[in-house]
């Protein structure tokens, strides 16, 4: 059965070229067969889907690896083979990224039902997961190149689908060129690994590696190098420090998209390579010691950056980043299974939280208008759940999840990590403990915006803000184009000059209050649930995400292989012996009460710093209690570290001012050399030889005496220049 595991990448590929056949050709005719494009794509992926759960039958029943090869390139001594590999954990990974694309599909049919671009996206689609199923399958490193390369060209496609859009060109262009300098570094880290090895096959060079550091052969300075070269390919495409600047960008595209992107596809892609490579990694202690800490500070610093974001999207991009930190971190300190569990259980529950935040931002849309920055803004959002129960659900499914709550996904293998961390490093310990103590307030901060309180968008249309609002005379707020509308500002720590929309519809919301009352929710704003094909892959994920973690405990503590990361699936008798599992569970709560116990701090801190803004504003912020609370929470740290969050970290500001400023400069002096002194050596070549040659143009007149004339004119001067050397 395993030789027809190419069927699995071939399927969503020659769906994809199909797709894209008939928007080339029938381009007038795209339109009627839009419906049908997306149920090829769908049936497509579900053919691979099924596949892969036969391939899981039998990796079963018989546990065995298989490699098929067929030589591509075989010249002198290089021969460069194709194929496709197959072990328990490419099986997994097969299954998680057609179950979530399939999902995402469906998902997609309502989302980009009235988008011009339908049939072309379902085509790129396709691509993009064919590609990352291709480099799963991939045995050498030739060919995981080729299909990696071919992913990040899918994802600038789809991250630049809305191109008339300038944001969405400049983040499409962004997340290319950052990727293409850890692929360079990729390209180098597999050039060396061949000219140290002699070989491409991943199994091969693993083992030929340990032979020749047995030996004494390699340098171990130079593995290394060679090794952190090849690591910046998954930094880049996992958004590891400092390469992650592309992805909070890469919310630019539809929202599909990036439950795709964060889920299974193009940042799980660097993880995957490193998990491939890893019994390499594990012989270089150096290597392991950066890739552990460049994780930690990613993990760290992604929580950090989404403590105060208002963009829905951009909050869990961020909470991607920190996660995927986790998961390089885990890698980097040897905990493979740890990491390899977290990378299954983060795709279900990532995948639900961004389909959730795009049938929201669907909602939204219908009342403040298409505009990303507005339709996006968690402050336009709130008491949804209302509207919504199901998004509202299962959205809270998918953050309590990544709270690490039991006995939701994210708690087993967060949970894992976090001890091995300990264990390994009270430093690193100290990160991990942390950051999912953050990662708790700000997921928890992201759903009391969107889904509790009041529906903000329809209190800042019923006052017309216009975006700005002022500081007036006499110390009075005043907004924009309603000067009588004026409020004192003795309520306010620091005097206002400008804020945000949503900063002033949070303070002017006790004021308009009533105004709220009359204007009520009408059928106008069309609040209502979304559709089934959008409902539909967030209940399925949601029952993944409550049940998948059970899958993943081991009940002994037998040493796993490496090839074999979730053997437990397989082996463990506790699928049959339920009493002795759930007391097993209730144990494995207990021996995690430190790590809950963090995670119950900040998510009881997020409610008790937001339950002003949700609950509390039909009172008069003027009152002392509140007023003191309010001055509490509006302090230098706060104020720090909501700057931090807003401004990136002022990574992208120094990389401008070190990097895109200094290549401006320099691109600006080339363009001068080049037009000063490359275009005036070109043209005066140009013009002398047009000058040349009109000048000899005038001495081919066709006669013959004057040829012999000139002939004896040069002859007398070259027997005058001869004597003249002569006789001196």
């Amino acid at each position: 059965m395993k030789e027809y595991a190419w069927i699995i990448p071939f399927c969503p590929l020659l769906a994809s070229c199909c797709t894209g056949s008939i928007a080339f050709f029938f381009t007038k005719a795209t339109l009627g067969f839009r419906r049908i494009c997306a149920l090829l794509n769908i049936l497509a992926l579900t053919i691979a889907t099924f596949v892969s759960f036969a391939l899981l039958q039998e990796q079963c029943i018989n546990q065995s690896i298989q490699q098929y090869l067929w030589v591509w390139i075989f010249k002198n001594n290089i021969c460069i083979e194709i194929g496709f590999f197959v072990d328990f954990f490419t099986i997994v990974m097969s299954l998680l990224i057609t179950t979530v694309g399939i999902l995402v599909m469906i998902y997609s049919d309502n989302y980009m039902r009235h988008d011009r671009g339908y049939v072309r996206f379902y085509a790129y689609l396709s691509l993009f997961t064919a590609s990352m199923l291709g480099s799963i399958f991939s045995p050498s490193l030739i060919q995981l190149y080729m299909f990696w390369e071919l992913m990040g060209m899918c994802s600038y496609l789809l991250i630049g689908f809305w191109f008339t859009r300038s944001d969405a060109a400049n983040a499409c262009q962004k997340a290319f060129v950052t990727n293409r300098i850890g692929d360079f570094g990729l390209l180098l880290g597999i050039l060396g690994l061949y000219w140290t090895t002699g070989s491409f096959e991943i199994s091969e060079l693993c083992d030929r590696f340990a032979e020749l550091k047995g030996i004494g052969f390699v340098n171990v300075t130079f593995a290394n190098i060679i090794v952190l070269l090849f690591f910046l390919g998954p930094l880049a495409k996992s958004a590891q420090f400092p390469l992650h600047i592309w992805l909070p960008d890469a919310m630019e595209g539809p929202t599909p998209i990036s439950a795709l992107i964060h889920a299974a596809t193009m940042v799980a892609a660097g993880i995957f390579l490193i998990a491939r490579v890893f019994n390499l990694i594990l012989m270089l202690p150096f290597s392991m010691f950066v890739i552990s800490w460049i994780g930690a500070i990613t993990a760290f610093l992604g929580a950090t950056l989404a403590f105060a974001q208002t963009d829905l999207k951009k909050s869990l991009a961020y909470s991607t980043m920190s996660q995927l930190g986790y998961m390089v971190l885990s890698l980097g300190i040897g905990a493979y299974r740890s990491a390899l569990f977290h990378l299954i259980t983060h795709a279900l529950s990532k995948a639900l939280l961004f389909l959730g935040a795009g049938s929201v931002i669907h909602l939204v849309e219908k009342v403040v208008g298409y505009s990303p920055k507005r339709s996006q803004n968690m402050f336009f959002m709130g008491g949804l759940r209302k509207y919504m129960p199901i998004t509202g659900t299962t959205f809270l499914t998918g953050t309590l999840s990544l709270c690490g709550i039991p006995p939701l996904a994210c708690f087993w293998s967060k949970d894992e990590i976090i001890n091995a961390s300990w264990l390994y490093s009270p430093i690193l310990g100290l990160v991990t403990s942390s950051t999912a103590a953050f990662t708790a307030f700000y997921m928890c901060r992201t759903y009391f915006l969107t889904f509790e309180g009041d529906f903000h968008a329809i209190t800042m249309n019923s006052a017309s803000f216009n975006n700005y609002f002022s500081l007036s005379d006499n110390n009075l707020i005043s907004l924009w184009g309603q000067d009588d509308l004026k409020f004192p500002v003795r309520t306010i720590s620091t005097a206002l000059t400008k804020c945000d929309i949503s900063s002033a519809g949070a303070f002017f919301y006790p004021y308009l209050k009533q105004e709220m009352k009359t204007l009520g929710v009408s059928n106008d704003y069309k609040l209502r649930e979304s559709d089934l094909t959008m409902t539909f892959p967030l209940v399925a994920l949601s029952i993944l995400v409550l049940f998948i973690g059970f899958l993943g405990i081991h009940m002994t503590e037998e040493i796993f292989d490496l090839s074999f990361p979730f053997n437990s699936l397989i082996t463990e008798p506790f699928l049959w012996d339920f009493n002795n599992y759930f007391f097993f569970l209730i144990e494995i709560i207990k021996n995690s009460f430190g790590s809950l116990l963090i995670s119950l701090i900040g998510m009881a801190s997020s409610f008790y710093i937001y339950r002003i803004y949700l609950y509390k504003r039909s009172s008069i912020l003027g009152d002392e209690q509140e007023s003191i609370v309010f001055t509490n929470l509006i302090n230098k740290l706060v104020h720090f570290v909501k700057l931090w969050s807003l401004n990136r970290g002022y990574i992208d500001h120094y990389y401008h001012i070190f990097f895109v400023r200094k290549l401006t400069v320099l691109s600006t002096e080339v363009l001068r050399f080049d037009r000063n002194i490359i275009d005036c050596i070109v043209s005066s070549l140009g013009a002398s030889n047009l000058l040349g040659g009109e000048s000899i143009r005038y001495l081919e007149s066709g006669r013959i005496y004057q040829y012999l004339a000139i002939a004896l004119f040069g002859m007398i001067i070259l027997v005058w220049l001869v004597l003249w050397i002569y006789y001196n």
